[in-house]
This record gives C-alpha cells, sequence and structure tokens, in this order.
C-alpha cells in the first residue's frame, strides 16, 4: 500500500525549520541555509541540488538517497514554491529550481489562488490545488500510480498533515546550529504528534536523523 512520508526535513536544534523573514533573497528565513548543509556535504545531495560532483558518501547521503525511493508524486505548500503573496503575478515565475526541477515527477502546490499547471522539463509538472490538503493528497496518489506520496514542506504543509495524521513515516534531521525564530516545526500541532512514535535515532559528525512512524 502506497505511503504517505517526509523526508530530509532539516530543522534545528531549537526546533526551527525555516528562519525569520521568509522571502526572495531568502528563500529559508535569515540563517535557514544553515540547516541544509549536511546536505549539500553528500554525494547525492551535491549532485541533485548544485548540479556538481564529489561529496562524502556515508550514513547522511544514504539518508537522502532515500528521500527519492519509491515516490511519485510530491506535495509542496505555496511558500515552498516561491514568495509570491495573494494573487499570483504574471511574471513567469516557475519555482526556484530552474527549468529541470529536481522532482521528476507531478508535484501539487497547495494555494487559496487558482494557477494553471505549469510542465517543466524532466518530467516534473506543479498542478496547483486550492481545495485543501486532502484534495491535494488523492490527485498526487493517483498520479503516483502505486507509489508513495512525499510531503515536502515547509513547515506549515508538514504541520497540516500531521495535525490529521495522514503522514505514515518522517524522517528529520537535526541540524547543530540555534536560529533562535522562525517556524518551529513541532509546534501547533493539537496532539497530532502523539500519533507518532521514534523509531530509529542515529547521528554522523554533521547532522542527527530521527525517523517517526506513525503508531498503529
Amino acid at each position: 500500500m502506497a505511503k504517505v512520508r517526509v523526508h530530509n526535513f532539516s530543522i534545528s536544534l531549537d526546533g526551527y525549520g525555516a528562519g525569520t523573514d521568509q522571502g526572495l533573497d531568502h528563500p529559508l528565513g535569515v540563517g535557514g541555509n544553515r540547516l541544509h548543509t549536511w546536505a549539500l556535504k553528500t554525494r547525492a545531495g551535491r549532485r541533485q541540488v548544485l548540479g556538481k560532483p564529489g561529496g562524502e558518501e556515508g550514513l547522511d547521503n544514504d539518508f537522502w538517497l532515500r528521500g527519492d525511493e519509491g515516490i511519485g508524486a510530491t506535495i509542496m505548500g505555496r511558500n515552498m514554491f516561491g514568495p509570491i503573496r495573494g494573487e499570483w503575478r504574471d511574471d513567469g515565475w516557475k519555482g526556484w529550481w530552474g527549468d529541470e526541477p529536481p522532482y521528476h515527477h507531478p508535484v501539487f502546490v497547495l494555494t487559496h489562488h487558482p494557477h494553471e499547471p505549469i510542465p517543466m522539463e524532466g518530467g516534473t509538472t506543479f498542478h496547483f490545488v486550492t481545495d485543501g490538503i486532502e484534495a491535494a493528497l488523492a490527485q498526487a496518489v493517483e498520479a503516483a500510480g502505486g507509489q508513495d506520496v512525499r510531503i515536502g514542506g515547509g513547515v506549515a504543509t508538514v504541520q497540516q498533515y500531521l495535525r490529521a495524521g495522514l503522514i505514515d513515516e518522517m524522517h528529520v534531521a537535526i541540524a547543530p546550529v540555534l536560529l533562535g525564530g522562525g517556524e518551529r516545526l513541532f509546534d501547533h500541532l493539537d496532539g497530532g504528534a502523539e500519533r507518532y512514535e521514534c523509531v530509529e535515532l542515529v547521528g554522523s559528525p554533521a547532522v542527527v536523523h530521527a525517523r517517526f512512524t506513525r503508531k498503529e
């Protein structure tokens, strides 16, 4: 049976998944880029995010690779797709990732404002869903064709799916940095976190990996 998964979601030691003042100059908020230093040191992360060779293998690289295994569709919040607020502007914005995003499958963007699908190179098409998280999940499950669905982020999107108890498995990477403000992943869950238990906790010199599954 297909699962709903979160992978490689980085948070700080004080629990923030993004810093303050997110925008075009700071997509992850001020200082938020430090959350992903570990990933950009790995061979897989460098290749996928930076398009560069080299990088380290080992535990962190293995966790990064798991994030793509068996994934047939991704769901993300509008804030992860771009810094635009309110009605969409006719400015040609197609996400942060250039002409060939690293997804290579359908991506469903949660929004309150309708937008036509955006096909990209490499098999990614961005679809925009205006009728809530469950509608987006239903569309993503169908598009995934039996494979799993990944909840990509940001913080508010993961929180919505956690509150609803719709996530089956979640991998959080805890980076050794303090942000001091921003969006905390485990706030505002209304008891949703009680449905999950930590089933794996391992660390490297760069980051601690925590994997959670939904309780039966």
